[in-house]
């Protein structure tokens, strides 16, 4: 092979390769709530154990295309409150089926009250977004249909189950 045709087929290859495995996630504990998070950006300073994940080659936390795509379209946020029994229930729902999510906890009547409007009403503990639908109040059956409607997996088809994010 002639060397001028050597190099063109080396930088296609060199192209073709340099946006494989190119993701980057991050996950950490956030030390105000105690909650975990998984999010493409990095960690702010003060988080606890840290890891960072990279590539796409059968990562660990690599969400399968269904659920990416749903992800993206109808993201999930949890609404819970501190000591709230019931909110275990519904956050295990969310780990089971495998759903990335929010989660935002009321620590004032203030946050409750505007959890409340965010969910169209009163404030029931826990409730759920996804998307622009959204229930209050933990009802298992209620919260699978908007999930199902959704297109989020009855179950994680995957390895690992996707904790929640705490949002501010």
């Amino acid at each position: 092979m002639h060397r001028s045709s050597a190099l063109p087929l080396a930088i296609a290859g060199l192209l073709a390769t340099a946006g494989v495995g190119a993701e980057t996630t991050y996950r950490w504990v956030d030390p105000s709530t105690g909650g975990t998070v998984i999010s493409d950006l990095p960690p702010p300073a003060g988080a606890r154990q840290v890891m960072k994940y990279t590539g796409g080659s059968g990562g660990e936390l690599q969400l399968p295309y269904a659920v990416r795509q749903a992800s993206e379209k109808f993201p999930v946020i949890l609404y819970t409150s501190a000591g709230c029994v019931t909110c275990k229930d519904a956050r295990a729902l969310l780990e089971r089926r495998g759903v990335p999510f929010s989660e935002r906890v009321a620590n004032s009547e203030e946050e409750m009250a505007e959890f409340g409007r965010q969910l169209g009403g009163e404030a029931v503990l826990p409730g759920i977004s996804v998307g622009r639908q959204s229930a209050r109040g933990f009802s298992p059956a209620a919260w699978n249909e908007l999930l199902d409607a959704a297109g989020y997996p009855a179950s994680a088809p995957y390895r690992v189950r996707s904790p929640g994010a705490v949002a501010e």
